[in-house]
């Protein structure tokens, strides 16, 4: 085959694969807007981010930052509950458009999904027995202690990364499971966002907060790896509720302070 015939079939290989990503790229709006609804997946296990209020409604900060999304692009939303572990697949097998949850983009999450830009930050801390000689996060670097965390989260990461001589143990259930195996004595410490941390320690009075920040993390919303223009339409609406202080408010209402409680618990 001559260079130029090479040439002229390499351009038109290029221009049809740049047809189908770019169909691909509109077809996730256009699905949400054809459908009339935005499929969203959450974990309603931890509150303030996603739970269940009590008036049996699910609410919180990634649930009501999606209802907001939803209604300012004028279609109703449908909230799928899983497990934690089971988001990523929710989202990579088309059973939902996008995960509203306190995730991090990790390298290995960036890998196989498309991240917004943070919609807030959380800070990861450690928690421990209220008569336990523990005082400073970095005391549970110890080899014979067990560490718990939420099952394949990024709290686990961190325990792994700063915590190295601990053991780890991981729970399905959210911060709930792992603060109740805490106070029951299953475990020495936890590793959790300090959102969750503020709201569990009052329903459990043995358990203190551990001195210092192990690390801060951003949290995003994640799409699946194909959804460009989903992944760019999110971004522009993180920058608008930005600009407008929505955003401002609602981290504030749900996050930065206990407000939300009087009000859902």
């Amino acid at each position: 085959m001559g260079i130029l015939k090479k040439l002229v079939v390499s351009v038109a290989a290029m221009v049809g694969l740049s047809a189908a990503v770019s169909a691909t790229q509109a077809d996730e709006m256009d699905d949400i807007l054809k459908r009339g609804e935005m499929r969203v997946a959450v974990q309603t296990q931890g509150a303030p981010v996603a739970f269940i209020n009590k008036d049996g409604e699910q609410t919180g900060l990634a649930v009501e930052l999606a209802r907001m999304m939803a209604e300012d692009l004028g279609v109703k939303i449908v909230i799928q509950d899983y497990d934690w572990k089971g988001l990523i697949p929710a989202l990579l097998a088309g059973k939902v458009d996008m995960i509203a949850a306190d995730m991090t983009p990790t390298p290995q999450r960036s890998a196989q999904l498309l991240f917004s830009r943070p919609m807030f930050y959380e800070e990861t801390v450690a928690v421990a027995l209220k008569d336990s000689p523990y005082t400073k996060w970095e005391d549970l670097n110890k080899e014979d202690l067990a560490i718990g965390s939420t099952q394949a989260s990024s709290y686990s990461d961190a325990i792994k990364k700063f915590l190295p001589e601990a053991t780890l143990k991981e729970y399905t259930g959210g911060t709930a499971a792992v603060s109740q195996a805490l106070s029951s004595g299953r475990l020495d410490g936890l590793v959790s966002d300090l959102g969750n941390v503020s709201n569990f320690l009052n329903d459990f009075d043995n358990l203190k907060l551990l001195d210092g920040i192990v690390v801060k993390n951003p949290l995003s919303f994640a799409v699946r790896p194909d959804a460009f223009h989903l992944k760019m339409w999110l971004d522009n609406y993180v920058e608008l509720i930005t600009s407008d202080k929505r955003l401002e408010k609602m981290v504030n209402y749900w996050w930065n302070t206990t407000d939300w409680e009087k009000d859902h618990k």
